[in-house]
Order: structure tokens, then sequence, then C-alpha cells
């Protein structure tokens, strides 16, 4: 039998009576007794407590700023130079091919560069560090710290009520503040496309503090299945699934999280992995793009489901990568690769679910607009 690893609040989540299931490596809640449904539609209208302590988390320290930055610079295409103290900023990894290995948060505290990975690929991604970095540079893992998420529209009023520094964070935030006697680390970005403060604790104190939090009214834990549920309606990949080694982040859509000193012409163009092939894709265009899709039907068409052009058509123009209910729009969501000359707003498009072709529509993402606090 394979052997999983526990996060610090596992026993909790046996006692709110979870249902646990295996994920990267990981026992994790994938619901609770309200259920999926429940759990998405009060972390849209409330705040919902998510246990994301089995991403990794990895402090970079060296001796400046400029020597941790630009380190790691050399291993993103984002400009890390220019992130102010108590900022951070979506980034990914990209290879030798220009694919994304990982996508990551890194966020600036003084001179260190604390990085979030996920699950399934920190050792990977520690590895990578650890051999790309200047040696002058030290790759810590915190694995003594643990990680909670609290997100929806009252999230910040709750972690107010504990530390009211927590009302004052706005998008992309980080600070530190006390919440009931615990020295946590907290960044203001709302991973489900929510408003939402992330939280880095010292692993002893996690279920002390997530016991607090979900004595507030306001507050459900809440499992995987509606994580996924958010993050989709959001229009949010999902590493594995939506993005992987083998795609651009032009063709996912993720262009905008290339600033301008990284890109061609810019102050500290290039250097990263895949330059030429991601510099290709800015300038040249790609074959095909990530696409909302929205089913005419009651059925979801979920991840793998093959997509043509027309009804009979016998050659597949793209596929679906993320799809199932969305609670909040009240019907299925989905989101997937096609063509780039079948990407357009509106395009009618063909999903083969259990080898029956049913309609979906090309839509603009999100399906559901964030709710950042900017």
């Amino acid at each position: 039998m394979t052997a999983f690893r526990r996060t610090p609040l596992f026993s909790l989540h046996e006692e709110l009576g979870a249902k646990m299931v295996p994920f990267a490596g990981y026992e994790m809640p994938v619901q609770y007794s309200t259920g999926v449904m429940q759990e998405h539609l009060h972390t849209r209208a409330h705040a919902g407590l998510f246990d994301v302590s089995h991403m990794g988390q990895v402090m970079l320290l060296g001796d400046s700023w400029e020597e941790v930055a630009l380190g790691f610079e050399a291993l993103v295409p984002q400009d890390v130079l220019g992130l102010a103290d108590g900022r951070q900023r979506y980034g990914f990894f990209t290879n030798e091919g220009g694919g994304i290995e990982d996508d990551l948060m890194f966020a600036r505290r003084g001179d260190n560069l604390l990085v979030v990975v996920n699950a399934a690929c920190k050792e990977a991604d520690i590895a990578r560090m650890r051999e790309g970095l200047p040696k002058s540079v030290e790759v810590k893992e915190l694995e003594d710290r643990a990680l909670l998420a609290l997100q929806g529209p009252r999230a910040a009023s709750v972690m107010a009520e504990l530390d009211p520094r927590a009302a004052k964070m706005v998008f992309m935030d980080v600070a530190d503040l006390e919440l009931s006697g615990h020295a946590v680390w907290a960044s203001r970005s709302g991973y489900t496309g929510e408003d939402g403060l992330e939280i880095s604790v010292p692993a002893e104190e996690a279920e002390s503090l997530a016991r607090r939090l979900i004595g507030d009214a306001e507050v459900l834990p809440i499992g995987l299945g509606a994580r996924d549920s958010l993050r989709l309606e959001a229009g949010l990949c999902l590493y594995g699934q939506d993005i992987d080694a083998g795609t651009g982040p032009i063709t996912a859509g993720l262009g905008w999280a290339i600033q301008k000193a990284r890109r061609a012409g810019g102050a500290r163009a290039g250097g990263f992995p895949g330059t030429a092939f991601v510099f290709g894709e800015l300038a040249e265009g790609v074959a095909r793009k990530r696409v909302g899709l929205l089913p005419e039907g009651r059925a979801p068409m979920r991840h793998g489901v093959p997509l043509f052009s027309s009804e009979d058509s016998d050659s597949e123009i793209g596929s679906v990568t993320s799809g199932g209910f969305g609670p909040t729009v009240g019907g299925p969501v989905a989101m997937g690769y096609v063509g780039a000359s079948y990407a357009n707003e509106g395009t009618r498009l063909w999903g083969e679910v259990r080898g029956k072709r049913m309609p979906v529509a090309v839509v603009r993402l999100p399906f559901v607009a964030p709710g950042f606090k900017r």
C-alpha cells in the first residue's frame, strides 16, 4: 500500500467528518458533511477555510535582494528584481522548450524570497532551485510551517477581527500579522477568484488557528471539490491539467504574467529557460489557445473530452482540460485548448461525451467576475 503524507490538520479534518482522498501524495479532504455544492456557495457568499499545507513553502536567502532576485530571474520569466518589499507575484518555472514546469507564487520578505509551489511538483522545484540558483543563495524548505487559505468576501473582515491590519492589505500584499496570539505571514491574493488571504503559520500552531477561524459563524471548512469548482469558474489553471511541461505560457493565456522588463527590449529581457520559444510565441502568435467553454445542455464536459468543429467532423480541433458543474453559474462550465482559428468568442463547437456529440460555445473567461480587493 502507498503511504500518503498528512498535513498538520489531518486530525481536525477527521473530527469534522471530512471525506479524505489521496491528492498529490497526501490524504486531503475532498468535502465535508455540507457537501461540495454548499461549500462552494458558502465561499462565494461568506468565507471558507482551505487546508493547503500540502503545498511547498520555500525561502530563498542570500546576502542581498539583488543576488536573490536576479538568481531567481534565471529560472522564471517574471520581474523579480522590481518586486517591492511586502508584495508578491504569480509566476512559473519554464523549461528549455518553453513549457511550464510548475506555476507558483513568490513574495518578497525583506531581502529574502518566499516561494510557494504546487505539492506534486515541490521536490522537482526545490531541486531546480538548488541547481539553478547561485551557491550563495540558500534554498530552505519550510517543512515546519502549515498553510491555510481563508477565501471569500467575508475573509478579510474575519481576519481583521483578529488583527485590524488585515483590512488594510490589498491584492498581492504580504504582511506579518498576529491572529489570536499566532504570529503568521499573510498574503492577499485569492486563488479561488474570490478575495482571500493565505496564512503561513508554524505547523504546531495550525490546528489552534484553524479552530479559531472556523469558530466564526461566517467560516466553513472547505474541501478540494469546492476548491476545484471555484477556481474553474474563476478561469484559473490547475497545474498538470490545464498547464504542463508541454504547454507554453502564451498558448495558456498567461502572457500577462510576463512583465515588460523581461520581454524583448526590456531592461532584463530573457535569460530564463525557453526564452527563444516564449519570445517566438509573443512575436508570432500561437497555434492553439486556452478558452472558456460553455456546454449548451446540462451535461458536464470533463477533462479529456475531444472537441470538433461540427457535429459530423472526423478531425479533433481541441480538447477539454477542466470541466464540471459550476454552482454559481448554475450549469456546466469548462475550459480547454482549441486551434487558434476556433478560439473566437461565440464560436460553436461540438464535444463528444460517451460517443455522442453535444454543442458547446467558446466564451470569455472567467465565468464569474473576480472579487479581488484592488
